[in-house]
């Protein structure tokens, strides 16, 4: 544990901005982290359920890329290199094409954009207008795909949207499946692209995240994602597969979109693509696709050679066999189960997402609040999500031990029986 002399208490409200909001529901001082567990500055321990918002699928401070980037940096390793050749990045794209894409039958080339999953978003629509010649990027309700203004356009969350000061552009919005009760979305976005004068200006591309994380962990059926990417090539428009949050195992395969009978132009990834938790997003690209001329689309950060390092271990590591997701969809079913028990202590609750990312949706922005804050104090981190933030969301790191990730499910279970009885008592009086 570090041992920096306590900072004084105020200093985070007297200094940094008032945009800060995950340490509002945590207001402690972390100072140290192994996998699952996280610990404050008195020494009090915390179970993560939320993992760096799925940027920590392989936990924290995995002792393999530990060691790896301890012994790069030590030997003077080249720490920034704009888009040069190094021999991380070699070796990271070797192993990327050995364990991830020729496994996969997928030849995507590799783009270094920007250090966050909003810059692969940008370049992703910026490609898709290129290529197609076309204005019109088709989003989906509920959709969360970055803060920068072109991702913002595409994302649909009113407060983030807000937070712009000017009008988003180039954006249509359609529904998420099942995202309008009693609307079969497929049908509906079918009608509207068919009708001449259904006022819907021929797409560049359909932008949709197999599950949404930040929208209340909706996740795509197959079928609907097969109708998208249908429409996609039938419409002359490229599909374009957000899994920045749901990939990386996040839902079991390295894609969540594995098996889903489709396949995505451009992929965005960002989040644990670094294994570590660095600053890392890449576009994968269709090789007909990488039209770009030198230089055209790059960033000060593109590539950040430490996070190669580690994104190399953590490949060689976890997915040199099939051995890593099987674990994953092991504990995803315990999820399942362990979920659907709290949704039934919720009158009208019920389970959403897919993999080790799932949650409850207890219909109530308060009531889910109140569960998480009630959570924390019990030593464990967990986020809400949702357009009203009515769902308790799970995303603990895929490498939890069992029995820390069942006294998680505890914390959450007990959290949601004192809500649901305090609740009741309330309304009673």
């Amino acid at each position: 544990m570090t041992t920096d002399p306590k900072p004084e208490t105020d200093i985070y409200t007297r200094r940094e901005s008032e945009a800060r909001s995950y340490c509002r529901s945590f207001p402690v001082e972390f100072a140290a982290a192994r996998n699952a567990t996280l610990t404050d500055r008195d020494g009090r321990e915390y179970i993560d359920f939320l993992a760096g918002c799925s940027s920590l699928n392989y936990g924290h401070n995995d002792p393999d890329m530990k060691a790896a980037l301890v012994n790069y940096i030590a030997s003077d390793g080249i720490t920034h290199a704009l888009d040069m050749h190094t021999g991380p990045k070699a070796a990271f794209l070797e192993t990327f094409e050995r364990l991830i894409l020729k496994p996969r039958g997928m030849d995507h080339k590799v783009m270094m954009t920007g250090p966050t999953g909003t810059n692969a978003v940008e370049a992703a629509m910026k490609l898709a207008r290129k290529v197609t010649g076309r204005e019109t990027v088709i989003a989906f309700s509920n959709g969360f795909h970055g803060m920068t203004m072109g991702a913002l356009a595409a994302t649909g969350n009113a407060g983030k949207r807000g937070g712009g000061g000017m009008s988003l552009h180039g954006v249509t919005r359609m529904p998420f499946e099942g995202a309008i009760e009693g609307v079969d979305s497929l049908a509906y976005i079918t009608a509207m692209l068919e009708n001449p004068s259904g006022g819907i200006d021929a797409p560049a591309a359909f932008l949709i995240e197999p599950v949404q994380g930040e929208g209340g962990l909706n996740a795509a059926s197959a079928e609907f994602l097969k109708g998208i990417a249908a429409l996609a090539k039938k419409h002359g428009a490229l599909l374009i597969a957000d899994d920045i949050q749901s990939g990386i195992g996040r839902t079991g395969p390295f894609f969540s979109f594995e098996g889903m009978g489709i396949e995505p132009d451009l992929i965005p990834l960002a989040k644990s693509l670094s294994g570590y938790g660095l600053p890392f997003a890449a576009l994968l690209i269709r090789p007909d696709l990488d039209i770009w001329k030198p230089a055209e689309h790059n960033g000060t950060f593109r590539g950040n050679t430490h996070a190669f390092v580690t994104a190399r271990v953590a490949l060689e590591k976890f997915w040199a066999d099939d051995a890593f997701q099987k674990q994953t969809e092991a504990k995803a079913a315990v999820l399942t189960e362990r979920l659907k028990r709290i949704a039934d202590l919720i009158p009208g609750a019920r389970v959403k997402g897919r993999g080790m990312m799932q949650g409850v949706d207890v219909g109530s922005g308060a009531l889910a609040a109140d569960i998480c804050a009630r959570c924390f104090a019990e030593g464990l981190v967990i986020e809400t999500s949702g357009a009203h933030d009515e769902v308790v969301k799970v995303l603990a790191p895929l490498t939890i031990p069992q029995a820390q990730f069942e006294a998680g499910l505890d914390i959450i279970e007990a959290a949601a029986q004192d809500a649901v009885s305090e609740t009741t008592r309330i309304a009673a009086e």
